[in-house]
């Protein structure tokens, strides 16, 4: 499920220009929806649909948002909006920890490639 254009509309805004050298960057609106595909599935990178941008593509954008706090602005705004349509409530949030393992004495551990992770326990206190 892609984005529909009220959707987009409302994102459109937040993704900045990027620095483009050499090739053009391919539509923001594409890749954003690859990244959602891969964060609604759980996949890994390399799965992403051929429908998408390729899956270093999608990473890479990826990467920059999250970097430049785009990604939490994205995912809020796209919550509100199911709050609104009445899709979602939003005074009661879980995330499942089952696939992350606690080491004793260490506040956050996360293997390699798993941005996915770190953001989300980023988001912990935006859900609040």
């Amino acid at each position: 499920m892609d984005l529909n254009e009220k959707q987009w509309k409302r994102l459109e805004r937040l993704i900045p220009a990027g620095k483009s050298r050499g090739r053009p960057r391919l539509d923001n609106r594409n890749v954003l929806n690859g990244i959602l595909w891969i964060l609604r599935t759980g996949a890994p990178w390399k799965d992403v649909p051929e429908r998408y941008p390729s899956y270093q593509t999608c990473h890479r954008r990826f990467q920059e948002w999250t970097n430049e706090g785009v990604m939490p602005k994205i995912l809020e705004q796209l919550a509100q909006d199911l709050h609104e349509q009445g899709s979602i409530d939003l005074s009661e949030c879980f995330i499942d920890a089952t696939f992350a393992s606690a080491k004793k004495g260490v506040l956050m551990w996360v293997k390699p490639n798993s941005e996915g992770i770190i953001f989300c326990l980023k988001m912990i206190p935006l859900m609040r």
